[in-house]
C-alpha cells in the first residue's frame, strides 16, 4: 500500500506541476500575448531574430508546446514565413532547456514568496496586467512547490523493489524508454514537466545516467507531438512536422551514444540527474547549431512534403478557423483575422462588379455577385461562432477589443454584400427589363461615387488591419464628401429629368442606387469608429449625417 500511496503522490504532485505550467502560460498569453503576436507578425523576417524570439518566449511561456502552437498557427496563416517559423522552434527548443536548468536547482525556498506575492497582487489590483504578473507569479511558486514535493515523493519509490525494477528494466532498453517518455509528453502537453520528472527519478537513483538520457530523447521527441497533432491541414503541419524531423534526427544520431555521451558530460556534473539536466541543453544546442544555416532547405523539403491542398470548390467554408486554437486568444484571433480578410476580397470583388452590372446590363455578373453573397453570409456566420467559443476569461483587455473590431468588420461586409447583392443588383435587373439607359453625366457620377467607395474599402482594410488612426480619420471625414457627390448628382439628375420632361420610373432607380452608394460607404466608415473611439478621437471627427429629405 505505501507504493501505491506514493505513486498516488507523484501523479499528484505531477499534476501541481502542470497547472503551475499552465498559470504561467496563460497569464503571459493573457497580459502580453497580444504583443508577442505583433512582434512575431513583424520583426521575425531574418533567423537570428526569429532563434532569439523563441528563446525568450518559450522561458517566458514556461512551455516550448505554447511557443510550437503559436508559432504553427502563424505560420499557417501566412503572418510568419515557414523558414523563420522553424528558426523560432530551434529557439524554443533550447529556451525550455534554460527553465529546466534554472528548475533542476534547490530553489524551493522562494517557493512560498512567490506564491504569496502572487497572491498579493492578484487579489489586490484592479489593473489585468497586474493581475496577470501576479498570476505567473502563483504558477512558478507553484512549479517550484512540486519539485520539491517530487523529491520527498521519490523516496518510496526508490525503496519500491518492484517498481524500481520496473524503472530499471526500461531504462535498460533505450528505444522502448524514449518510447515511453515520448508519450508520457505528448500526454502531459509539458516537455518541462516531464523532463524535471525524470531529474527527480535521477535524483532518487531509480535510473542511472545512460537511462535518464534515453528518456530524456523521448520527451524531447513527445514535445514535438502536440502541435503536429493539433494542425489540421497539411500547410499547418508543415512547421511542427519541420520541429519533429529535427527532433527526430538528432535522436537517431544520439540513441547509440548515449552512454558515451554520459561519459563525455560527467566532467560537468557526475550525478545522474545533472547529467541529464545537460544534456537536455547540449541536444537542442546541437541541433539549432545543425539545422540554422540549412533551414531554408528544410522548408523547401517540408513545402514538397506537404503540399498546399486545392482550393474548396465552396468559398462559403472557412479555411483558417482552426478549433484547435481557441485555447490561445492570440492565435484564434490572428484566424479570424485571416478568415475575414476572405469576407473583404470576396465584398472588393462584388463592388468591382457593379461596373459591368451597371455599365453592360452584365446578367451573368449579377449571378455571379448574388452567389458570392451567399458565401458572405456563411462566413461571416463561422466566424461569429468562432469568436463566440473564444470568448470568456481567455481574453485580456486587449484582446477583447480586437475580437470587437474583427466582429464590427464582418458585421460591416455582410451589409454591404446584402445591399450590393439584393438591393443594387434588383435595381440593375429594373433598370435592363425597362431597357433604359443612363446619360453620359449620370454614369460619370456613378462612377465618381464608385471610386470613392473603392478607396474607402481599401482605407478600411488599412484600418482594420493595422489600426491606422490617420486613416481612420481619412475615412470618417470621406463621408461628407460623399454626401456631397450623391446629392449634386442627384440634382443634375432631376433637373436634367424636367428639361427633358421625362418619367419618373428611371430617376427613382437611378437615385435609389446613388442611396445605397452612400449607405456601402456608412458601413466603411462605420470601421473606423472603434479605433477612434478609443483614442477618444472620435467626437472630434464625426460628421453629421443630413436629415434624408
Amino acid at each position: 500500500m505505501k507504493g501505491t500511496f506514493a505513486l498516488l503522490d507523484i501523479a499528484g504532485y505531477v499534476a501541481l506541476l502542470l497547472w503551475g505550467t499552465h498559470m504561467v502560460t496563460s497569464g503571459v498569453l493573457r497580459g502580453y500575448g497580444s504583443m508577442l503576436r505583433r512582434w512575431m507578425g513583424r520583426y521575425l523576417a531574418h533567423r537570428p531574430a526569429a532563434f532569439g524570439f523563441g528563446v525568450c518566449v518559450t522561458a517566458l511561456l514556461q512551455s516550448s508546446t505554447a511557443t510550437g502552437l503559436m508559432a504553427t498557427s502563424f505560420a499557417a496563416s501566412g503572418f510568419l514565413g515557414l523558414a523563420p517559423g522553424l528558426a523560432v522552434m530551434l529557439g524554443a527548443n533550447v529556451g525550455t532547456t534554460l527553465i529546466v536548468q534554472v528548475m533542476s536547482f534547490d530553489i524551493a525556498i522562494v517557493a512560498p514568496v512567490l506564491v504569496l506575492v502572487g497572491f498579493a497582487i492578484h487579489r489586490r489590483t484592479d489593473d489585468v496586467s497586474f493581475e496577470n504578473i501576479g498570476r505567473v507569479s502563483i504558477g512558478l511558486g507553484l512549479m517550484l512547490l512540486a519539485l520539491h514535493l517530487l523529491v520527498g515523493a521519490m523516496a518510496p519509490v526508490e525503496n519500491a523493489q518492484v517498481l524500481r525494477a520496473i524503472l530499471q528494466s526500461l531504462a535498460s532498453e533505450p528505444v522502448l524508454a524514449m518510447l515511453v517518455a515520448a508519450l508520457l509528453t505528448w500526454a502531459c502537453h509539458s516537455s518541462v514537466a516531464v523532463v524535471l520528472l525524470i531529474v527527480s527519478l535521477a535524483n532518487a537513483g531509480v535510473v542511472d545516467a545512460a537511462g535518464a538520457l534515453a528518456l530524456v530523447l523521448g520527451a524531447n521527441l513527445g514535445g514535438t507531438i502536440p502541435a503536429l497533432m493539433e494542425a489540421h491541414t497539411p500547410v499547418a503541419r508543415r512547421l511542427p512536422m519541420g520541429n519533429l524531423l529535427v527532433r527526430a534526427a538528432g535522436c537517431v544520431v544520439c540513441l547509440p551514444l548515449l552512454p558515451l555521451v554520459a561519459h563525455w558530460l560527467a566532467p560537468l556534473g557526475a550525478s545522474p540527474a545533472r547529467i541529464a539536466v545537460n544534456f537536455h541543453t547540449a541536444f537542442n544546442l546541437a541541433l539549432a547549431v545543425a539545422f540554422i544555416v540549412p533551414v531554408q532547405s528544410l522548408a523547401r523539403l517540408l513545402v514538397r512534403l506537404l503540399p498546399e491542398p486545392p482550393a474548396p470548390n465552396d468559398p462559403g467554408v472557412p479555411q483558417y478557423l482552426d478549433e484547435g486554437a481557441l485555447d490561445s486568444a492570440n492565435v484564434a484571433l490572428a484566424n479570424a483575422v485571416r478568415e475575414s480578410m476572405r469576407m473583404a476580397d470576396m465584398v472588393e470583388g462584388m463592388l468591382k462588379g457593379l461596373v459591368e452590372v451597371f455599365g453592360k446590363d452584365d446578367r451573368a455578373r449579377a449571378t455571379a455577385i448574388g452567389r458570392t453573397d451567399q458565401w458572405l453570409d456563411r462566413l461571416g456566420m463561422a466566424i461569429r461562432e468562432y469568436l463566440a467559443d473564444l470568448g470568456g476569461e481567455a481574453l485580456n483587455e486587449e484582446d477583447g477589443e480586437r475580437s470587437q473590431e474583427i466582429l464590427a468588420f464582418v458585421i460591416n461586409l455582410e451589409h454591404i454584400g446584402d445591399i450590393t447583392a439584393n438591393n443594387l443588383m434588383e435595381f440593375a435587373a429594373k433598370k435592363a427589363q425597362a431597357g433604359q439607359d443612363f446619360s453620359a453625366e449620370d454614369i460619370q457620377d456613378l462612377a465618381a461615387m464608385h471610386a470613392q467607395v473603392m478607396e474607402s474599402l481599401r482605407l478600411g482594410l488599412t484600418v482594420f488591419l493595422r489600426g491606422d488612426l490617420r486613416a481612420a480619420q481619412q475615412l470618417v471625414a470621406r463621408k461628407e464628401a460623399l454626401w456631397r457627390l450623391e446629392n449634386e448628382a442627384s440634382e443634375r439628375h432631376i433637373k436634367a429629368l424636367r428639361e427633358r420632361r421625362d418619367g419618373g420610373g428611371g430617376a427613382d432607380v437611378y437615385l435609389r442606387i446613388l442611396r445605397d452608394l452612400k449607405r456601402v460607404h456608412s458601413h466603411l466608415a462605420a470601421l473606423a469608429y472603434l479605433p477612434l473611439e478609443r483614442a477618444g478621437m472620435l467626437q472630434d471627427r464625426l460628421v453629421r449625417e443630413p436629415a434624408a429629405g
